[in-house]
């Protein structure tokens, strides 16, 4: 499994649990379009976390690189449904910071 994690500040932090309705309707579609696996937002506790990583994390699995490459491929025509879920999730953002992750030890790893 690959995990492309996205750390953000939102712009507004009264609108949380907006945003929050956002990236469910966004990131749901996104998996009932088969683009994601799944998906997971959370939100650091008592403010524990490291200076240059945002409050929230919103962590998206894929089964492999070529099914994110399509998510991104999707998400990036900027157009239709999936530009009009993903536009308020962006808009409320700040301080985007994202990496990607893989299981360790890989599946296809000789022991």
């Amino acid at each position: 499994m690959n995990y492309y994690n996205m750390w953000v500040n939102l712009k507004d932090s009264r609108r949380d649990v907006e945003w929050a309705g956002h990236v469910k309707a966004y990131l749901d579609h996104l998996k009932d379009q088969g683009k994601i696996e799944g998906w997971r937002l959370t939100r650091r506790k008592f403010g524990f976390g490291p200076a240059g990583l945002g409050e929230f994390n919103v962590c998206v699995w894929c089964k492999d690189l070529a099914q994110l490459d399509a998510a991104f491929s999707l998400v990036a025509t900027r157009t239709g449904e999936v530009e009009r879920l993903h536009a308020p999730v962006y808009a409320m953002v700040t301080d985007f910071v994202s990496g990607l992750t893989r299981d360790f030890p890989d599946p296809e790893r000789v022991v």
